[in-house]
Formats: C-alpha cells, sequence, structure tokens
C-alpha cells in the first residue's frame, strides 16, 4: 500500500526549503554585493573579461565534479547506504568516494595547470586577437585552478549533510567565498601591481576556508571521510557510472555559458562582463527558489523511490514544481520590468558606466526570460536522478545543447551578446519542458488535482503586479539621472509594494500558506 503524503512530511520540506532558502539568500545577496564591488573597481573590460574566463572554467568543473553530476550520483546511493546499511558500512563507501574523486580531480588540476594556454584557447579562442587578455586569462587559471580541490571537498561534504538533512551549513558556505573577494578586492587590490589578480588568489583562498568551514559539521555526524582509493569498489563504481554521462546532463545550463562565452570572445572588449553580470543577477532568484527546493527534495526523492512510493515520489515532485511557479515566475517577470532599474541603482557606480549598464541589461531581459526554465530544470532533473535514472536527461541535453549552439550562430548577428543569452534560454525551456512530458508520460509524475485553477491564479496576481511595476517605474534614462539614494528608496518601494501585491491577489483568489504544508486527498490548492 503507498504511503501518504504526510503532514509531517510537507511540515518538513517546507521547513527544511526555508532554512536552505534563507542561507541561500543570504549567498546571493552577499554574492551580488561582492558583484557590485568588483563592477564599482574593476569595470566592464578586457581584464575583468579574462577573470571571468580563468574563474567560469574551474567553476563549471566544480558543477560537475561537486554539487552537480556527482552530487546528482551520489546522494541517491548515499541515501540507498543510510537506510539499508551499517554506519561502518556507510563510513567506508564515504572514504572511498573521498579517495577516488580527490585522486580523479587531482589529475585534473595538474594537466590543467600545465597546459593553461590552450584551455584559454578552446574555451576563449577570440581572446588570442588582444595577447594582454589571453596571458592574463592564463596567468589567472593557473593560480585559480587549484580552488577546484578545495570546492570539490566542499560539495562532497555538502551532499553527505544534506542526506542526513544538515542543510544550513552546506547553504551558507558559499558566504565565505564572496567574503573572501570582497576583502581582496577592497584591501589588496588597489595596492598590487595588477590588481585583477588578486581576485585570482581570492578565489583559490574562499575554497581553503569554505573546506576548512564544512569539516567541523562531518566530524559532528561521524562521517568525516578518510581517504582511500576505491575504483574496485562496486558502489564507487556505480556513482561512477552514473556520474560519466551526468556530467553533460545535470550541467547544461553551465555548457551553455560557457559556449557563450566562447562565441562572445570574438565581440567586442567588455562582452563577458557584461554577460557575467547579467548572469548573477539571474542566478539571484534562481539560487534562492530553484536550487534550493533542488537541494532539498533530491534526498527525499530518493527515499521514495528506494521505499517504492509512488505517491510520495509524484507528491513531492508536484509540491516542488507549484512552488516554483509560485516564486519562479514573479522574480522573472520581475527582473524583466525592472532590468534597467535594477542594474543602474546596484552596479552603476565607478568604473561601471551608463554605457555598460545599458548593455547588460539586454543580456538580462534575455535571462529572465527563460529564469523559469532554469528553476524548472532543477526541479525535473532531480525527478530523474534520483530515481538513478542518467540517460533520459542526458539525451534530451544534447538536443538542447544543440538547439542552443545553432541559436547563438542565429542570434548572435543581429542581437549581439543579448542574443547568446536569449539562446541559452531558449535552450532551458526547451529542456524543462521535454523532461517534464517525459516524467508524464513515464508515470513517474502524477499531477495532482487543481493545476489550471492554480496556474489561473497565478497569472492573475502576475499580472497585476507587472502592471503597477509598468506604472510606477520611471523610463530608464530618468532612472539613471537621480541621485543613487533616490534610486534606492524609488527601487525598494517598488519591489515591496508589487511584492505585497501579488501575494494580496493569491490570498484573494483563495491560495494560501497552509496549500504548501498540508495534505489533502482530493487537492490542497483551491480554498
Amino acid at each position: 500500500m503507498a504511503e501518504e503524503y504526510t503532514l509531517s512530511q510537507r511540515h518538513k520540506l517546507l521547513r527544511s526549503t526555508t532554512v536552505v532558502s534563507g542561507m541561500t539568500m543570504l549567498s546571493r545577496v552577499l554574492g551580488f554585493a561582492r558583484d557590485i564591488i568588483l563592477a564599482q573597481i574593476f569595470g566592464a573590460g578586457g581584464a575583468f573579461d579574462a577573470f571571468v574566463i580563468a574563474f567560469k572554467i574551474p567553476n563549471f568543473l566544480r558543477r560537475l565534479f561537486g554539487e552537480g553530476a556527482f552530487a546528482q550520483a551520489f546522494v541517491p546511493i548515499l541515501s540507498e547506504f543510510r537506510a539499508q546499511e551499517s554506519e561502518q558500512r556507510t563510513q567506508e563507501f564515504i572514504n572511498r568516494i573521498a579517495g577516488t574523486l580527490g585522486l580523479v580531480v587531482l589529475l585534473i588540476v595538474i594537466v590543467v595547470e600545465l597546459v593553461a594556454p590552450l584551455v584559454v584557447l578552446i574555451f576563449a579562442p577570440g581572446f588570442t586577437q588582444d595577447p594582454s587578455r589571453y596571458d592574463l586569462a592564463v596567468h589567472m587559471i593557473r593560480i585559480i585552478f587549484p580552488y577546484l580541490l578545495f570546492i570539490t571537498g566542499v560539495s562532497l561534504a555538502g551532499s553527505i549533510l544534506n542526506t542526513f538533512s544538515y542543510f544550513a551549513p552546506p547553504a551558507f558556505t558559499p558566504v565565505l567565498l564572496n567574503l573572501a573577494l570582497i576583502l581582496v578586492a577592497w584591501f589588496a587590490a588597489p595596492h598590487a601591481s595588477v590588481p585583477i589578480v588578486v581576485l585570482a588568489w581570492g578565489v583559490l583562498l574562499g575554497g581553503v576556508i569554505q573546506l576548512s568551514f564544512q569539516l567541523p559539521f562531518l566530524r559532528r555526524i561521524r562521517l568525516l571521510p578518510h581517504l582511500k582509493l576505491g575504483f574496485k569498489d562496486r558502489n564507487v563504481r556505480r556513482v561512477m557510472k552514473l556520474m560519466v554521462p551526468a556530467v553533460f546532463g545535470v550541467s547544461v545550463a553551465q555548457i551553455s555559458l560557457l559556449i557563450d562565452n566562447c562565441f562572445a570572445s570574438f565581440l567586442p572588449a567588455g562582452s563577458i562582463s557584461w554577460l557575467y553580470f547579467s548572469d548573477r543577477l539571474t542566478y539571484l532568484p534562481l539560487g534562492v527558489i530553484g536550487v534550493a527546493i533542488a537541494t532539498v527534495v533530491l534526498p527525499n526523492l530518493s527515499r521514495a523511490h528506494s521505499d517504492a512510493s509512488q505517491q510520495n515520489f509524484s507528491a513531492t515532485l508536484d509540491w516542488a514544481l507549484r512552488v516554483v511557479i509560485v516564486m519562479g515566475l514573479p522574480a522573472a517577470l520581475g527582473l524583466l520590468t525592472l532590468s534597467g532599474p535594477l542594474l543602474s541603482t546596484l552596479i552603476q557606480h565607478g568604473k561601471f558606466s551608463p554605457f555598460d549598464v545599458i548593455m547588460t541589461r539586454q543580456s538580462l531581459i534575455a535571462y529572465a526570460i527563460g529564469l523559469p526554465g532554469f528553476m524548472l530544470l532543477k526541479v525535473l532533473a532531480s525527478g530523474f536522478y534520483s530515481q538513478q535514472n542518467i540517460r533520459t536527461p542526458v539525451r534530451v541535453a544534447v538536443f538542447a545543447m544543440l538547439l542552443n549552439l545553432v541559436l547563438n550562430f542565429i542570434l548572435i548577428i543581429p542581437l549581439a551578446h543579448a542574443g547568446l543569452a536569449l539562446a541559452t534560454s531558449l535552450s532551458a525551456l526547451f529542456n524543462a519542458v521535454c523532461l517534464l512530458i517525459l516524467l508524464i508520460k513515464r508515470g513517474a509524475f502524477c499531477p495532482r488535482a487543481g493545476w489550471p485553477l492554480f496556474l489561473f491564479k497565478v497569472a492573475v496576481a502576475s499580472t497585476v503586479m507587472v502592471t503597477f511595476i509598468v506604472w510606477s517605474a520611471a523610463p530608464y534614462p530618468l532612472w539613471s539621472n537621480w541621485p543613487i539614494m533616490e534610486r534606492v528608496l524609488h527601487l525598494f518601494l517598488i519591489i515591496g509594494i508589487a511584492m505585497l501585491l501579488y501575494f494580496a491577489v493569491l490570498g484573494l483568489l483563495g491560495m494560501r500558506i497552509k496549500n504548501f504544508k498540508c495534505s489533502n486527498e482530493d487537492h490542497p490548492w483551491t480554498p
């Protein structure tokens, strides 16, 4: 008999999501504060383009070997161990995974250090037209790349802690990297002969601090890894087998961003910086909503699958998708309609000029179009990976990647860097829709009753919110001429009233907080 999706389960999911979202919000807000400071100190130009490329490559690999493909392959199997094996067997499994993964990543770091010029040539071929930018990127990659070792350890620790329902420490950890970069930018960069290089050292320092922070929490739950090689271990091979195809599937959005940077390296200097700052602003709601929900539901989906509880599995996925839509759609519409005021208020300072704001705004609008797709993709992919089904999302990701590549060639000519952002957004939406259809067709996800009415309510509330924003926000050129405090107060007032209007309309239409945490055999999304 299938388990009922109980009240306590919904409470736990909502509470865990709130914790992760709160910590992630702190991290993302501080991360954007970091980017505001970097924009003010370094501006958008060739030097910052070089840093973005040097930072993006190990950051991309972190998503593969850490919180991305590895986590999606590791967490379901670790959940099985937790449910079915002894503490000693679980510890041994973690030891072998940590040692094996550490050796693989170490070898990758050594290879990249040796062939750094080739790496820049592959990921930013346009830099060869500007030798100074090319040499700077090579130098900073060699400084930053050992960061991959530390951040992979951070991601491994976070996966273990999340599986054992310790969500707060992993969610807080990114704050430490942001603090490290802010401190070196403020205090060290002004005294350096090449200020931008200081940021590379700040990234490496941040990796060391993050790993040091998480180790005591692993010790507290008595799961601190002792590195052992486990290439012959059957369960380690299971993780690696699941991980290899997931390397591509789970990181399709990041691969798309790297492709964008590759194309953007042929565009005028500053194009990569404009894409970076617009992507970072988009990642604030993506991290707080999409990543936080996916982080919380993956262990729950894995346990439901392990217990053969199809009803619980589908109900958890239904809950996650509704939360993403309720929170993600207004976030995307807010970014789209307030793109100019947001950028003018947040980063139009110091070396970041009004022209940089205009160019960044173009790509921010393009990314905002795809934000719901990025969020849904995080949750829908978890639905497959929790079942240890890697092949299906990888196949879909291949088609999404090809679509992104074709759209890049088509859109870069009329829209330049904004065309690259739009191509990424459209491919993410395509990916998410395909995964949703496949989950439904295969019976893994059976939408609960009330979806049409639920979507209608969200659409009405979103329309009211957008109408108010368009009516109340001044045109960007006028906005940019206001004093900074006037911009800040006006922006906060608009956002605050818009959020109140959105949730007030949802309330008038009968949607309540209890809909997100209570169980109802009919449909909990109606009055």
